[in-house]
């Protein structure tokens, strides 16, 4: 049978991470859309709703999560601003930090340097197939795990934790690269193995896309101040973490709420 993600519970409030009078960031929950899809049609909250409810105020998306992944989601307040923090993503002047757990031991860093198509909606259809774009990424390993459960053809499982950091903005480029590379991230239902990720949803109490979008900094685009804006992890992961015994191998930083502006 198909693993398929589990249904969230989904929050009435959301946990704000940053604010000023030009943007906010959250940190957006598992199972979450950020706005309407064509995909998730039976969906009938989104971050932006919640959030605008929230705060009382519109906000506009200056990026994109997937709906599985968690962590930070920054807003402009007003469209301008979205339109500047969405120029920052788009040439790539905003270092993005996210941690995963991913089948197999991987090497101690690297780059993934894969090209990707373009990922639309299943009910976009495009004229002509577009041409791979170039897509980089880099990786480094925090920790590796050993489980003494033959989960395919192995007597023992192997994992790691990992801290990536996306070089570009390509549509699902972690999950599609480490595919690509023989480590697919845990409870991926689109990209992943779906044993294991029964596995960790049923036995280990995880059943979660295990990517966080851990960490994001970047200059303000109206002060020119560096921000540097931390997501806590949620219980299902940091419990792993714990059971894994890899609490300790994250900066400190990526655990407790925190925001530092310089």
């Amino acid at each position: 049978m198909q693993y398929t993600e589990p249904l969230a519970a989904l929050p009435e409030t959301l946990e704000i991470l940053y604010q000023d009078e030009h943007i906010i960031a959250i940190n957006k929950p598992t199972g979450l859309l950020v706005h309407r899809s064509p995909i998730d049609r039976h969906e009938t909250r989104f971050a932006i709703q919640i959030l605008r409810d929230q705060i009382g105020q519109y906000v506009y998306p200056a990026h994109r999560l997937d709906k599985p992944t968690s962590g930070v989601l920054l807003f402009g307040l007003s469209a301008a601003v979205a339109g500047e923090l969405g120029q920052i993503f788009s040439t790539q002047q905003i270092k993005k930090t996210y941690i995963a757990v991913v089948r197999g031991h991987c090497p101690t860093d690297g780059r993934i340097d894969h090209a990707l198509t373009e990922v639309t909606d299943q009910r976009i259809v495009k004229s002509q197939a577009a041409e791979a774009q170039s897509a980089l990424t880099d990786f480094r390993l925090l920790g590796q795990h050993v489980l003494d459960v033959e989960i395919e053809t192995y007597p023992q499982s192997r994992y790691s934790l990992i801290e990536l950091h996306p070089l570009t903005g390509r549509r699902h480029q972690l999950r599609r690269h480490l595919k690509h590379i023989s480590h697919p991230i845990i409870g991926d239902a689109k990209y992943g193995r779906g044993r294991h990720n029964r596995y960790f949803a049923e036995q280990l109490e995880c059943p979660r896309l295990l990517l966080h979008a851990a960490q994001q900094t970047f200059l303000h685009p109206l002060r020119g101040s560096e921000i540097t804006i931390n997501a806590p992890i949620d219980p299902n992961f940091s419990g792993l973490l714990k059971r894994f015994l890899w609490q300790d191998l994250l900066p400190p930083e990526w655990q407790p709420q925190k925001v530092t502006e310089l």
